[in-house]
């Protein structure tokens, strides 16, 4: 049996885990005595505010409807000016924060808002609830981007069409590119239209952490004023993501607070430079650094996909968390979409269908591949664990299939593996074969793997042409990986005999070598 490298794997900085795992999931706890308070505020607070809110929106919805009147159905074309300007960003506005206090809220408001023609656009961050609408208010009543569907929801559709939104439709297959078109189209009007106001990260995230900004707001290249959103409460009772309370639920809770306070600050306007225009993601990116060192939290390369793939692993029996792969990164590093990454999510849930958490641990790692724990596998098993906690999750099982098998399942690589079966060298290879260099490879002598070999043999002749042996794989890239891990540990094996004086130099020599031929440790950060 050869021996086993012990050395610690290098790891591409770029690819660690994020400062914050699951940016997702809303972990209030609420004790008993909470519930109880919210039990004796909730019997007299929430009745009184539903009746302020009613009254509020009695009095909001006729206004909204003058202001409206006679306006386009499907969005503006034209900016409001004159009167229906001064109602709405006056008077809804005023009729807004009325809302927001008959709800309970306490807004405070630092900083300085600048006008539409010193900063177009607002980027709001970061976005962890539905009460964010708050922000809106506070800036006067600037466009916001919404679906089209909003428009004909009963009276907040006529809310919605006073802020003269920029207009998304799921059915239309250009609808992105007609939103950043209008958006542009907007921001460089010169302050004919109103400040247009955007969520970049795109979903609701529990302000752990700023997440990927969409570029959106930031393709334009005109000035953007960073605004902050806290929530400085004892008892988070506002915050709504993919895993915590329902809006129902957040909707009772916070109605049931004696108050709740809300800090909107308006940051100095962040004015592009040559390079940042020119490149979106760039601009975003030092946006949100801005944006995250006044906060105080970290940032990830998370976003809206991250989401989706949660939902996925959900329905495919994995726990939701075991979909966060940080996407922006992964998708860009590794290239892969997000049809593909869905496609290596039911891949990884397959082989992980009887691990406990999501988890492959290397018993069952070696039983997927089919094959005993031995020193060639353990290594394998040790490149994809980038952690080092005894098991692979789905994070490291793409990064493991797309950096190191992937790029080994090369055609030379297969053809050199094909000609080390087939002793004979008569094209196929026979069962006694495919056993005697497995048993030889792993120091097992009395393996059996009849499994593996049929499952290889895809027309069941009885042997393994190379075609069947290339076909196979491409489909299972792990074992061209398990086969150069061999070939390495053999080159090893071969150094220790031919200095049996310098052991310990010849372990760093080979550990060397390997750090430096690894596709993982080579990748241009």
């Amino acid at each position: 049996m050869p021996p086993q490298r012990v050395f610690a794997v290098p790891r591409q900085q770029s690819l660690h885990l994020p400062a914050v795992i699951n940016p997702f999931v809303q972990d209030t706890k609420l004790t008993k005595s909470a519930v109880i308070k919210c039990l004796l505020l909730g019997i007299f607070l929430v009745p009184l505010r539903v009746i302020l809110m009613s009254l509020v929106l009695m009095v909001t919805w006729p206004v909204a409807f003058i202001i409206t009147f006679n306006q386009p159905l499907k969005g503006a074309v034209e900016p409001m000016t004159g009167w229906r300007r001064v109602m709405c960003k006056r008077l809804m506005a005023a009729l807004g924060r009325a809302y927001f206090f008959s709800m309970g809220f306490r807004v405070v408001v630092k900083g300085k808002q600048v006008g539409n023609t010193e900063a177009p656009i607002l980027a709001v961050a970061p976005h962890s609830t539905f009460f964010d609408g708050i922000a809106c208010v506070v800036s006067g009543l600037p466009s916001t981007v919404s679906r089209v569907e909003n428009l004909a929801t009963p009276i907040f559709g006529r809310f919605v069409r006073c802020l003269q939104p920029v207009l998304v439709s799921r059915k239309d297959p250009d609808s992105r590119k007609n939103t950043i078109l209008a958006i542009e189209s907007r921001a460089k009007s010169e302050g004919q239209w109103p400040q247009v106001l955007i969520f970049p990260e795109g979903t609701c995230t529990n302000r752990t952490c700023l997440i990927t900004f969409k570029q959106g707001a930031f393709i334009p290249g005109v000035p953007v004023q960073p605004v902050i959103i806290r929530y400085p409460n004892k008892l988070d009772t506002v915050t709504w993501t993919w895993q915590g309370f329902s809006s129902k639920t957040l909707l009772l809770l916070t109605l049931s607070q004696l108050y709740t306070t809300v800090e909107v600050e308006f940051l100095p306007p962040h004015i592009p430079t040559e390079d940042e225009k020119k490149s979106p993601a760039l601009f975003a990116s030092r946006v949100r650094d801005t944006m995250a060192k006044v906060l105080g939290v970290p940032v990830t390369d998370h976003t809206y996909e991250d989401c989706r793939l949660m939902i996925s692993a959900g329905e495919l029996t994995l726990p939701m968390e075991a979909g966060l792969v940080e996407f922006t990164k992964i998708s860009r590093k590794l290239n892969l979409k997000w049809d593909s990454l869905k496609k290596e999510l039911e891949s990884f849930a397959t082989k992980a269908s009887d691990s406990k958490g999501g988890r492959i641990t290397i018993e069952e790692f070696a039983k997927i591949l089919k094959l005993p724990v031995n020193p060639i596998l353990v290594e394998l098993f040790s490149l994809f664990d980038r952690n080092g906690d005894g098991t692979i999750d789905f994070r490291e099982y793409v990064i493991g299939v797309n950096i190191l098998c992937r790029p080994a399942n090369t055609e030379d690589v297969l053809q050199m593996a094909f000609q080390l079966f087939d002793t004979d060298e008569d094209g196929k290879i026979t069962l006694d074969e495919f056993n005697a260099l497995l048993r030889s490879a792993l120091g097992v002598s009395h393996l059996n793997m009849d499994k593996l070999f049929h499952e290889i043999d895809a027309d069941s002749s009885g042997f393994i042409t190379y075609c069947e042996f290339k076909t196979f794989a491409s489909s299972h890239p792990e074992y061209a990986k398990l086969f150069t891990t061999y070939l390495e540990l053999q080159r090893y094996q071969a150094i220790q005999e031919a200095m049996p004086g310098d052991l310990e130099l010849a372990g760093q020599s080979g550990s060397g070598e390997t750090t430096e031929e690894t596709p993982s440790d080579k990748k241009d950060d």
